[in-house]
């Protein structure tokens, strides 16, 4: 009830106040609009002031904060070796998080380099840089990196179908001669990799893989990848995907192997969905393998620089890593 004595002011008082509440919703939406545009720009370069920086991956930006690292999954994504120009909006969240719950799952069976958790505050030194650093970052433990790549292949997939397809063997292992494209192996096998600092890694023997760590470390690295492996792989099938293959990096910390780096994420792994698998050709996926087969499509000689991937193989990629993070947690980004 307006108390005024004049109805002309009481008038304009209610149009003051509706004025009012359509800037704040104006101010509301705009406000959300820019929440929006930022959560949906990809971080493609990383620079914290004060934190020194140690190296630069594909992915990944390494920061030295003393007595520990701080790994930060970049939006940045790879193919045929090259950075594209452009990237995946949130993909290094994904990448975090599923790493994350793996460590989490995984922790009964192998110690690993986290040193704080995924909902752990950030400490007093990065709080500046939260909005950057907030689910797409891990502090981890300072371990010294073997200096092998571990991979374990359930499925016949990529450099091993290609391997197959001209010998019958994958790394020197001797497999049955009637598989054929994604054909599911008789059981998994381990098929190291040396780690290369530029180009691709190279697929060795297990007894080059032997001579390059020494005997006793790479036999419990490869027990330890083949357990991890096969817990995931159960685990991911009553979930709807099928692991085709991983790649596990193990690092030595106190005179203790220890899982490092990240862990079954769709840049580590193949990941397709159960209810399409058919074997004798290339499968859909939930991982990068949607970015290499636009990029096949192209007359492109897959060196530098790489062409930029157009909105709708970046939007049906973020979707892919979204639906793997969903299906294999059970949460939402």
């Amino acid at each position: 009830m307006c108390n005024l004595k004049s109805d002309h002011v009481c008038s304009q008082r209610i149009k003051m106040e509706r004025i009012a509440a359509f800037l704040c919703a104006l101010i509301f939406v705009t406000a959300k609009g820019i929440i929006d545009l930022v959560a949906n720009e990809p971080l493609l370069k990383l620079q914290l002031p004060g934190i020194r920086h140690l190296k630069s991956g594909k992915v990944r930006e390494i920061f030295d904060l003393g007595d520990s690292l701080l790994m930060v999954a970049t939006d940045r994504i790879s193919a045929f070796d090259c950075v594209m120009p452009n990237g995946i909006p949130r993909k290094g969240e994904v990448l975090t998080q599923i790493s994350h719950f793996w460590f989490q799952r995984f922790a009964a069976m192998i110690p690993n380099h986290l040193l704080a958790r995924a909902d752990d505050p950030l400490p007093a030194m990065l709080q500046p840089y939260q909005a950057l650093l907030e689910r797409r970052s891990m502090i981890v433990k300072k371990a010294q990196p073997l200096a092998i790549e571990c991979v374990v292949r359930g499925y016949l997939a990529g450099s091993a179908w290609h391997e197959y397809f001209n010998a019958q063997t994958v790394c020197g292992i001797k497999l049955p001669d009637d598989l054929m494209e994604a054909s599911e192996l008789p059981e998994p096998i381990f098929t190291p990799a040396t780690k290369a600092q530029s180009g691709h890694d190279e697929n060795i023997s297990f007894k080059r893989a032997e001579q390059i760590v020494g005997v006793d470390l790479a036999r419990q690295a490869r027990d330890a990848s083949l357990k991890l492996y096969a817990n995931a792989r159960r685990y991911a099938r009553d979930r709807g995907i099928i692991i085709a293959d991983t790649k596990f990096e193990f690092g030595m910390f106190a005179g203790q192997m220890i899982l490092i780096d990240e862990v079954l994420t769709p840049d580590s792994s193949r990941f397709w969905p159960a209810d399409r698998y058919e074997p004798g050709q290339s499968q859909p996926s939930f991982d990068k393998q949607f970015v290499r087969d636009y990029l096949e499509t192209l007359a492109w000689n897959k060196t530098p620089p790489a062409p930029p991937l157009p909105p709708d193989v970046v939007q049906k990629t973020q979707e892919k890593y979204f639906e793997a993070y969903t299906r294999l947690t059970g949460r939402s980004l």
